[in-house]
Parts: C-alpha cells; sequence; structure tokens
C-alpha cells in the first residue's frame, strides 16, 4: 500500500471516531438551542472552559503518539507496554490537575468578566463534567496507543457507538423522557460523564481481551515511577499540551469575552465556533496520521520516508481545507438555522461563519504541523509562538479591538464578535508560516532515535 493511501485510510478511520466525539457537543448545541437561549448560552461559557482544560490534557497525553509510533517503527513492543505503563502516572497527575480547575470554575469566570447570576448554571454544569475527565482521559491514552500503532479502527468503532447512546441520553436527560422530569441543560453533561465511563469500561475490555495486544505485555505488573523516563515525558508532553492550551483558549475565550454583549452574540459565536471545531477534526486527523507515519519511519531510521509522510501530510490538508472553507461558505446561512430556531441568532451566525471559513484554512496547516514537529521533539517554539502570537495577538488584540479599539492602526472601538474572529485568523496565519518553515528545517537535519 502507498504512503499516500495509508494515510488517507488511517486519517479517514480517525475521522469518522473524531466527528462522532465532536458530534457530542454539536448534538448538545442543538439541543440547548431548542431549549432556550439561556441554556445555550451556559453551554457555550462552560464548553469553552472544559474546552480549554480538556484539550491541554488531551494534548499531552497525545504527544506519546511519536514515542510509541518510533518504538512500533523500531521493533521494540515489549518497550511499549512499558513505556504505557509509565505514562499512566502523567495520565493520574494530569487529570488530578484538571479536575480541580473545572471543580472551581470561579477564577476563570471572574477575570473574564462573565455575569454573576450566569455562574451557579455554569458551575453545576462543570462539577459533572469534573468527574467526567477521569474516565475521559484514561479512554484518551488508549485512543493515542492504537492511533501509534496503526490500529485506529477500534477507537473509531466505540466514539461511533457511543454517539448512538450520547444523543439520546442528552436529550432525554435535557427535556425529560420516561416520565421524569428534565434537568435542563446540565443534563447533557450527565449524559457525558456516562458515555465516557462506558467508553473506558469497552476500552479497557478490548485491552485485556484482544490478541494484537499481546506482543506488548501491558498487563505486567505497573513498575515504579521512573524518574528519567517521567522526566522525557514531560520534556514532550508539558509544553506540548501546554501549546494546545494556548491554541485552543485562544479560542474558546473568545465566548467568555463575547457574554457581555449579550445572548444573541453568545449564542451566534456558538454556532460559529461549533462548526469551526467541526472542520479542525480533518487537519486534526490528518495530523494525528502521518505524524504516526513519520515517527514510525523515524524509528525504522528511514528519514527519507518519514520526510515523504509529513509532506504528504501537509499537502492532503491544504487540498481538504480549501475543500472545507469552500463548502462552509457556499452553505454558511442554511448552516446557521440548522442550529438554531431564533432568527436574530441565526442571521448573526451566517456572517460569523464567512470568518470561520477563512480562519480553517489557516488552522488546517498549523494544525498538521504542529503533530509533525512532535515528532522531532520541537515542542518549545510552538509553544512560544503559540503564546505570542495566538493570546497577544488574537485574543489580546480581538478585546482591544472589540473594547477599546487600536489606536496603533487608528481604529476605534467596534464591540461585536468578527472583531475576535478578525485578530484571531491574522495571527494564526502569521503561526502557520512559521510552523510550515519549522517542519521544512527539521525534515532536513539529522535525527537520532531516543531512548525512552
Amino acid at each position: 500500500m502507498s504512503e499516500l493511501r495509508t494515510i488517507a485510510r488511517h486519517a479517514g478511520t480517525v475521522l469518522i471516531g473524531q466527528l462522532a466525539v465532536m458530534s457530542f457537543g454539536v448534538a448538545d448545541t442543538l439541543i440547548a438551542g431548542r431549549y432556550s437561549p439561556h441554556a445555550l448560552a451556559i453551554l457555550s461559557l462552560a464548553s469553552s472552559i472544559y474546552i480549554s482544560i480538556y484539550v491541554a490534557l488531551n494534548g499531552m497525553l497525545q504527544a506519546l503518539l511519536p514515542v510509541w509510533a518510533e518504538l512500533h517503527g523500531a521493533g521494540r513492543p515489549a518497550e511499549i507496554g512499558r513505556s504505557f505503563r509509565q505514562a499512566l502516572y502523567i495520565c493520574a497527575g494530569a487529570t488530578a490537575l484538571g479536575f480541580c480547575g473545572l471543580w472551581f470554575p470561579d477564577p476563570w469566570l471572574s477575570l473574564t468578566d462573565v455575569p454573576a447570576h450566569l455562574w451557579p448554571d455554569i458551575r453545576a454544569y462543570l462539577r459533572i463534567l469534573a468527574v467526567a475527565l477521569v474516565p475521559s482521559q484514561l479512554f484518551r491514552m488508549y485512543g493515542t496507543l492504537n492511533q501509534s500503532l496503526g490500529y485506529p479502527r477500534l477507537v473509531t468503532w466505540l466514539q461511533a457507538g457511543a454517539l448512538f447512546v450520547k444523543v439520546p441520553l442528552s436529550y432525554g436527560l435535557t427535556f425529560g423522557a420516561a416520565g421524569l422530569p428534565g434537568l435542563g441543560v446540565v443534563g447533557c453533561a450527565w449524559a457525558t460523564l456516562i458515555v465516557n465511563t462506558l467508553m473506558m469500561l469497552t476500552g479497557l475490555w478490548m485491552l485485556r481481551t484482544q490478541d494484537i495486544y499481546t506482543p506488548y505485555r501491558f498487563w505486567r505488573r505497573l513498575e515504579k515511577p521512573h524518574l528519567l523516563t517521567l522526566r522525557r515525558f514531560l520534556q514532550l508532553g508539558v509544553p506540548a499540551g501546554l501549546s494546545i492550551m494556548v491554541e485552543i483558549t485562544s479560542f474558546t475565550l473568545m465566548a467568555l469575552f463575547i457574554a457581555r454583549l449579550g445572548a444573541v452574540a453568545s449564542a451566534s459565536h456558538q454556532i460559529a465556533a461549533t462548526v469551526a471545531s467541526v472542520l479542525y477534526m480533518v487537519p486534526l486527523a490528518l495530523g494525528i496520521a502521518s505524524s504516526s507515519r513519520t515517527g514510525y519511519w523515524l524509528g525504522a531510521n528511514q528519514p527519507g520516508k518519514a520526510r515523504h509522510a509529513a509532506g504528504l501530510g501537509m499537502g492532503m490538508a491544504v487540498a481538504a481545507a480549501l475543500l472545507c472553507a469552500g463548502l462552509l461558505f457556499l452553505g454558511r446561512e442554511s448552516l446557521a438555522q440548522v442550529f438554531t430556531n431564533t432568527p436574530e441568532v441565526a442571521q448573526a451566525a451566517s456572517l460569523w461563519l464567512v470568518w470561520v471559513a477563512i480562519y480553517h484554512l489557516a488552522d488546517a496547516v498549523q494544525a498538521v504541523c504542529a503533530f509533525l514537529l512532535r515528532c522531532y521533539r520541537i515542542t518549545l517554539a510552538p509553544l512560544l509562538i503559540y503564546t505570542t502570537l495566538l493570546w497577544g495577538g488574537g485574543l489580546y488584540g480581538g478585546y482591544q479591538l472589540a473594547y477599546s479599539g487600536l489606536a496603533w492602526a487608528s481604529l476605534e472601538a467596534r464591540p461585536s464578535v468578527d472583531s475576535f474572529w478578525i485578530t484571531s485568523t491574522a495571527a494564526l496565519v502569521v503561526v502557520s508560516a512559521l510552523f510550515v518553515w519549522l517542519v521544512w528545517r527539521a525534515t532536513r537535519a539529522p535525527h537520532t532515535l531516543p531512548s525512552h
């Protein structure tokens, strides 16, 4: 099978699973939008905090993908098992931090000036998701492992199957079913907890019973923490996790800053943000697939083939982004009406979706590059670039443009949702250009398989 077909099939399988998981959030947005504009606003604000923490922790664990892919390419299965068991310590510590952040969200709400009357509902929603974070992170380890070994279909089946449980469960718990009263938007959070637990338990069962996992000897006795191994994991995972946190928070914190513009602004932005998140699944899948193959060839001491896999991933991301952005631009008005039955919200969302289409073009390039850079153990430079441009130029620049104006550019304040999209898109274009340059340099430098 050609490298292109291998990456495409791997990415396609991952994409199906990622879209299934993303459909959890899309379904919740649709359900909350039908319940009330207030419920949709609560979901938007709570989700922005949850996603900011969730993706940072996911990024830390996802950063281990090239480690296991290299060991797989080098033909060292028993070391994958030991490495996986050591990673459980990283998972436990990261989950504990995330749990605290979700259980005590008041600093986030205060920092971003979220109206006080929304705090109780947001707090109730996030505390349920704090508990759901535990099974979610364990399942993420299982998913990263399978993606690194070239078995993404096992994860996709579970994610796709869980969608058929999540959607009716969210609807029934929100509106009420079988004679039970509805819980409102918090019902979506309870459904997330239940589904995450089911996925985790099924993943553990498969890891225990499927023959394909036998060579890796996962079920050996858990060793004591190996400080050198954990330090190397943290050197790779912490910058990667922080990079993704900066990337996502530069996007999700927009919702908190936009909240002061009113319920229509928050609800319409939530629709735009949801669509942007769905589109992101395509380059995310390509990033996972191409980095898995790049890591595999680096482990097999084939840097030329690794460079080829990286180039294919980037090229496929650009082509897919052009197609997705074009379709979104043409269908933006109809798509906005799918998410809400409030005309004002739909009209505003259709305007923001134009910026989402442009934003996605740059987002796709940088997303794949970020995964490829981890294969070459380049994580600090992306973190610095993200922090400077996405937080400084995109998020802070949008805040200034919306509420204070940009004196250096002779622009007065324009309190509108698209102020944030304009600055964020501009910042992301620069990020993409820098990341492409870093990948070009990395693929042409000598690479030695590190000890794990």
